[in-house]
């Protein structure tokens, strides 16, 4: 299991054993060199250290460049894994002018020992024994005598072992932490809540409790045993924690925590982050999308951040761009080639912390509300699954709104709000008071808040997080607030907010004992919005600035000349910024009153959206493309462009480019000399053609400067597209572009036409590949008959079906397949290369099957909607394709 992810004042260093000698194992070092085309090779010695008491570490060394002093950096793994998990990113860090020292802890890779959770007397030790090393390095620079200039980084395991350096030893310069805790005691057992689960894939994936040091092994077996943390476990991993030093860390910190996190949530950054601060040093918060469960750890993004806060802190370069004081990644849709979500930044010049701008949200429900902690805490509400993690983690799942968690009936307290009355952000630690009396002595409960969609039944658990709370002297009753999970969710205009008070869950340890707890409000939900938290908007290309001009330049040459037939309808304001909003559009077929090629069709495109319109043969797409082109005109309804009515001439159109039925060239001329005369042709400038660009997309080297008549049709096809792109339009249409490529081209085609509209700019295509609309198209329109079927994001209208594909370590074997196809709500399930295909009956939940796999122990990697976009389409369309 992968547990990872990624000058002040001078203190004496406080580890009397790090004054201990470090002795480089004769004949162990080795040398070699990584080459690269562009950056300078990187020279890599690994050595093994022996840091006394019989206790061997395995290190790398990797510097670039010429000679000359640098500054060093101390990179960390995470939990598990090994030095060799970092080498890419020291190797990086090597050519950006550090001498980058990587090391497996004790008890992972090549290094011995017993491991100790960052014991101060063993792993920190450890890093102080290292530092000494680095001082007496030729190559890295020196504060003074015995004191390098040193950072240190790492994820999980890495990442506290970074907050751990800063605090015991006082020549560590700048830290970058990731995904890492603050104090174990707490993230292993919250409000005192054994996290059953996670502590035990942290013994698994460390080789077997005799591998770690024997008062840990105890302890951990005294408490799984138990079920109940007692005063010395907390104390034991209390004092291996960055908190037991919090008043040392005085150095710049750059704390990157994940959003996707059931092992160390946004808390324990965040009670990092206001330690640190409360010292007088820096400290940035950046809260990605993925974590321990899974989802985008935006690996490059990070890396170039620590980078930077480095080259701030510890090259002293004052021009470096660390970022702002908090940014937060936030879920834009579906990337629909691989089924990421879409990722946006948002940012604030201060860190908010986790109560910021707190509204309070009324809710109802029974004033009294009891239910039951059965015997033995079976069978446990679902939350998450520890270690199911990559992108089909249910954190990664919640995030793209499919609700997998589980409630069991009479097992819970249920409070809702009213409908919100507008899109509510909400970023940070919603928190209520309640009234909780046990039958036995202690109680407790698992809080949590759900986004309930208006039908009341779609429910969301954000993050898949869940927050523990002990109620200690609940027999006679008593008020407690409840801080729960930290998240960043906006809750749609419409939707409802749901607190649920459970007995149980799948990853905590629970009362054995069966006892009836009754809950009852004491207050409303006060939801943290962030309010000085906000999307930065990306900023718009010249051209963007002088069309409108343009436009109206050209507007006024029609009705000076005559040649504006008709009055168009005056620009809507409140559309100017929308791309494409059609209104009851229609159009009858030639010398007929009653038969439509387009019947009352309304919708509407917004920015940054690959829009696909699907249909079967007659559906009305290309005459709807006409119209919008303004080739043809509507017989009724209404098509505006960024708020301008279109019309023959239109001068709005010339912010669409399209490629509509095919394209006329000149056979005799060049690919290029075509496409510079049809520039010329718009009379706008040539700089504003983007001529490169386009002809980069077209991918037609060196027959770019032959004559098209020699073209292939797939050529002739990607010369068109080109064509279209001229000029870099907000609005691009194309009616089959992928027609006469070949699969590579066509692969090529989808990429294009995501990153046209990842820069803020739209695509409209209609194509009659399904598989190829399902990879490259965010939202889909569906026609048939000329008239509207559904609108809506991929996601929605692909995973609305009801089958999924369940992802399993190893092969699932029939016997076991028979028993999940003979299961309540289950119409069947087949064996796949990937794991199992499961088709649920009108009874059956994806939360329902999760629960069922995990009690079969079937070893789940992912769960995900599994439904082609062609099984939709014919859905909708019943069959007429």
């Amino acid at each position: 299991m992968d547990l990872r992810l990624p000058p002040l004042r001078r203190r004496p260093r406080r580890i009397a054993a790090a004054a201990a000698a470090v002795v480089v194992l004769a004949g162990a070092g080795t040398w070699s060199a990584v080459a690269s085309d562009d950056a300078p090779a990187v020279r890599r010695a690994d050595r093994v250290v022996s840091v006394g008491d019989g206790v061997r570490i395995d290190t790398s060394y990797f510097t670039a460049g010429p000679g000359g002093r640098r500054p060093a950096v101390l990179l960390g793994h995470g939990f598990g894994r090994s030095k060799e998990d970092v080498r890419e990113q020291a190797e990086d860090l090597a050519r950006d002018g550090y001498a980058v020292l990587t090391w497996s802890a004790r008890g992972f890779g090549k290094s011995t020992g017993k491991i100790g959770l960052n014991d101060p007397e063993g792993e920190v030790a450890d890093v102080s024994r290292l530092i000494d090393w680095l001082a007496d390095r030729p190559e890295v620079r020196l504060d003074k005598d015995g004191d390098p200039r040193v950072g240190m980084a790492g994820g999980s395991y890495g990442g506290a072992i970074a907050l751990l350096g800063a605090g015991y030893d006082d020549r560590v310069d700048a830290i970058a932490p990731a995904i890492t805790y603050f104090d174990f005691a707490d993230a292993l057992f919250p409000d005192g809540v054994f996290k059953k689960l996670w502590a035990g894939l942290f013994v698994n994936s460390g080789g077997g409790c005799d591998r770690f040091q024997t008062e840990l092994c105890a302890m951990y077996e005294r408490v799984a045993e138990s079920g109940v943390p007692d005063a010395e476990a907390r104390a034991l991993l209390e004092a291996r924690s960055p908190s037991a030093v919090a008043d040392r860390i005085d150095v710049p910190t750059l704390l990157v925590q994940g959003q996707s996190d059931s092992l160390f949530p946004l808390g324990q950054a965040d009670a990092a982050a206001q330690a640190i601060r409360a010292n007088g040093a820096p400290v940035d918060v950046d809260w990605i999308a993925g974590g321990h469960d899974g989802g985008d750890m935006e690996t490059d993004r990070v890396e170039e951040r620590v980078r930077t806060w480095f080259d701030r802190y510890l090259k002293g370069d004052e021009s470096a761009d660390t970022g702002p004081a908090f940014r937060v990644t936030r879920t834009g849709g579906v990337d629909s080639t691989d089924g990421r979500a879409v990722l946006n930044g948002a940012s604030a010049d201060t860190y908010p912390g986790l109560s910021d701008g707190g509204r309070s949200i009324p809710l109802t429900g029974r004033q009294e509300q009891r239910f039951d902690n059965p015997a033995g805490a079976n069978p446990p509400a679902l939350s998450t699954l520890p270690g199911l993690g990559g992108t089909g983690g249910l954190a990664q799942l919640s995030s793209l709104g499919v609700g997998i968690s589980l409630d069991f009936p009479g097992q819970y307290a249920r409070f809702e709000s009213a409908p919100v009355r507008s899109d509510l952000r909400i970023t940070g630690s919603p928190a209520v008071t309640v009234h909780v009396k046990s039958t036995g002595e202690d109680a407790v409960l698992f809080g949590k808040v759900y986004d309930v969609g208006p039908d009341g039944r779609q429910q969301v658990l954000p993050s898949q997080l869940v927050a523990p709370f002990r109620v200690e002297g609940a027999g006679s009753g008593k008020d407690v607030t409840l801080t729960l999970p930290a998240v960043d969710h906006e809750v749609p205009k419409g939707h409802r907010l749901r607190l649920v008070l459970a007995s149980t869950d799948l990853g905590y340890a629970s009362p054995a004992a069966p006892a009836t707890y009754t809950v009852s409000l004491k207050s409303g939900l006060t939801v943290p919005t962030a309010p000085g938290v906000s999307t930065a908007a990306a900023p718009l290309p010249a051209w963007v600035v002088w069309l409108p001009a343009a436009g109206a330049l050209i507007a006024l040459a029609l009705l000076l000349t005559g040649r504006r037939r008709t009055t168009a309808p005056a620009p809507d304001p409140e559309l100017a910024e929308v791309p494409l909003q059609i209104t009851d559009l229609s159009k009858r077929y030639a010398r007929s009153a009653d038969r439509y090629a387009v019947q009352n069709l309304s919708f509407r495109v917004e920015k940054g959206q690959v829009l696909g319109l699907l249909g079967p043969n007659g559906a009305g797409k290309t005459t709807t493309l006409r119209m919008l082109m303004g080739l043809i005109r509507p017989d009724g309804g209404e098509i505006r462009v960024f708020g301008h009515a279109i019309r023959p001439g239109a001068p709005v159109l010339s912010r669409v480019g399209a490629f509509v039925e095919g394209a006329g060239f000149l056979p005799h001329l060049s690919g290029r000399e075509n496409l510079e005369l049809y520039w010329r042709a718009t009379g706008r400038p040539p700089e504003d053609a983007h001529l490169d660009e386009a002809l980069r997309i077209a991918g037609l080297g060196d027959a770019l400067a032959r004559a098209v008549r020699t073209y292939s049709q797939g050529m002739r096809q990607r010369l068109a597209i080109a064509q279209a792109m001229l000029g870099l339009p907000d609005l691009l249409i194309l009616d089959e572009p992928t027609n006469g490529l070949d699969p590579p081209q066509i692969r090529e085609m989808r990429e294009v036409m995501i990153r046209y509209a990842a820069g803020g700019r739209t695509v409209i295509v209609s194509s009659h590949l399904l598989s190829e609309v399902e990879q490259s198209c965010t939202h889909l329109v569906v026609m048939d008959r000329g008239r509207l079927v559904q609108a809506g994001p991929v996601h929605e209208i692909v995973g609305s079906g009801d089958t999924l594909l369940v992802g399993t370590v190893t092969p699932v074997e029939e016997p076991v397949a028979e028993k999940i196809a003979a299961l309540p709500g289950v119409a069947s399930a087949d064996r796949t290369d990937e794991g199992l295909l499961v088709r649920l009956d009108a009874d059956g939940t994806a939360a329902g099957l999760v629960a069922e796999l995990v009690r079969l122990e079937v070893p789940v990697a992912s769960v995900g909607p599994h439904r082609r976009l062609e099984d939709a389409f014919l859905t909708l369309i019943g069959g007429s394709a």
